[in-house]
C-alpha cells in the first residue's frame, strides 16, 4: 500500500476488487459500491472488476472500472475461485476485495485467510454469523435474539405447500433460498412460484408468513466487536415486481436506529449487512430478511452523509474509524435504465480471454 501527496491532502494509492456488476431488474451492489468508494477523497484507488458474465455492464463503466476480470461461479468451488484470483493478484496487487453477492460469500468467506496471506485484505462476517442469518434459520435466529420475524416453513417438496398453506394461510411469501420472493394468494401461484424457484436457486425453499405494512430498508456497517459504525434507514418509494426498490428516501426514525443496534449488538456483525424490515400499521417492525453485504442503493449512505463503502475500506486496512453520528434526512434516490454503446471488440475480449 503506497502513499501519494498531493497539494492537498495525502491520499492512500489502493487497488481495489469489486463484485456484482450487473444491472438487471435485481441489481447487484457493485457499481453502488465503487461510486461511494470513487468518491472518497482520502484514496487514489484503481478498481478491478470481478464478473461472472461477460454482460455484467459494470466491465464497460471505464470510468469506474479500470479493468476487469471475469471469475468461476461459486458452484464451481472455492480452489478454482482461489487459482484465478491468485492469477488476478500476480497482474493487480490488490489491496482489498469485496464481495457483493449472497451466493458468493461463502467461498470468499472460507477463503479470507488464504487471502489475508496473499495481502489482500477483506472485511466479512465469519461463518457462524453468515450462516446464522440465512434465510432458512431467519426465524430461529428471531426466537433466540427477540427479533419479531414472519414465522416460515421450509419446502423440500412441492406437497409441503398444503401443509404450510393451512398453517400460515394466504397471502404466503415464497422465497428462494439466496434471492427472490413472490407473494402468492393460491395453491396454483404457490406450486408455479415454488417450480420457478426450485429451478433457478434449488432446495430448499422458503414460505414465509405475509406481513402487511411499510417497507424499510436499514443499511448497517457493523466493526465486528458488537459496534454499528453506520446505521441508515431508507423507505421504499416504488417497488418493482421482484419487491426491489426502484426509489427510496431516508427517514429519521429512532426505533429502526435502536432495531439495527440490537442487531449489531446480538450478532457482532463484521462488515455491510441489510436488514429488510416491514412496519406494520400499529407500529411493529419485522425483520423480514438479512442480506449479508450491502444493498444495491448503498451509493445512497454517501449522499447522506455516511459513506458506508468508503468507510469499510478503511476499517478493512486497519484504520480506526468512529461511529457515524449524523445523516441527512430526506434524501432520496431514483433508479434508472440507461442504454451503455459498448464496442463489439470488448465484449469478445472479456469473454474469450476473460479480461478487459
Amino acid at each position: 500500500m503506497k502513499t501519494e501527496t498531493t497539494n492537498t491532502s495525502t491520499r492512500r494509492k489502493l487497488v481495489i476488487a469489486v463484485t456484482g456488476l450487473n444491472a438487471i431488474d435485481s441489481p447487484g451492489p457493485g457499481v453502488a459500491v465503487l461510486r461511494a468508494i470513487r468518491e472518497c477523497p482520502d484514496f487514489d484507488v484503481r478498481i478491478i472488476g470481478l464478473s461472472y458474465e461477460p454482460l455484467e455492464p459494470g466491465i464497460y463503466m471505464h470510468d469506474l472500472v479500470d479493468k476487469a476480470y471475469q471469475i468461476p461461479y461459486p458452484p464451481a468451488g472455492t480452489e478454482n475461485l482461489l487459482h484465478r484470483l491468485k492469477y488476478i493478484h500476480e497482474q493487480e496487487k490488490i489491496d482489498l476485495i469485496i464481495p457483493n453477492f449472497d451466493a458468493e460469500l461463502f467461498s470468499f468467506i472460507k477463503l479470507s485467510d488464504d487471502l489475508n496471506n496473499m495481502g489482500i485484505h477483506t472485511f466479512l462476517p465469519d461463518l457462524g454469523q453468515f450462516e446464522a442469518r440465512h434465510k432458512t434459520m431467519l426465524f430461529k435466529f428471531g426466537k433466540k435474539h427477540k427479533f419479531l420475524i414472519p414465522e416460515d416453513r421450509l419446502i423440500h417438496q412441492i406437497s409441503d405447500l398444503t401443509k404450510a398453506a393451512d398453517e400460515l394461510d394466504y397471502p404466503l411469501v415464497i422465497k428462494g433460498k439466496y434471492y427472490d420472493a413472490i407473494i402468492v394468494n393460491s395453491k396454483d401461484d404457490a406450486q408455479k412460484a415454488f417450480l420457478q424457484l426450485q429451478a433457478k436457486w434449488g432446495l430448499p425453499i422458503i414460505a414465509q408468513q405475509f406481513i402487511k405494512g411499510t417497507e424499510i430498508n436499514i443499511a448497517i456497517l457493523g466493526d465486528g466487536k458488537g459496534n454499528a459504525i453506520s446505521i441508515i434507514p431508507m423507505r421504499k418509494l416504488f417497488i418493482t415486481d421482484k419487491g426491489k426498490a426502484w426509489a427510496g428516501i431516508t427517514i429519521e426514525e429512532s426505533s429502526f436506529i435502536d432495531l439495527a443496534h440490537q442487531f449489531i449488538t446480538a450478532t457482532k456483525w463484521r462488515g455491510g449487512c441489510e436488514l429488510e424490515v416491514m412496519q406494520t400499521n400499529d407500529g411493529k417492525a419485522y425483520i423480514m430478511e438479512v442480506n449479508p453485504r450491502f444493498p444495491a442503493w448503498i451509493y445512497l449512505t454517501a449522499a447522506a452523509g455516511q459513506n458506508q463503502p468508503a468507510t469499510l475500506v478503511k476499517m478493512a486496512l486497519g484504520e480506526k474509524v468512529e461511529p457515524f453520528k449524523d445523516y441527512v434526512a430526506g434524501k432520496m434516490f431514483i433508479r434508472y435504465s440507461w442504454d451503455m454503446i459498448v464496442e463489439v471488440g470488448e465484449f469478445q475480449k472479456i469473454s474469450g480471454m476473460g479480461e478487459l
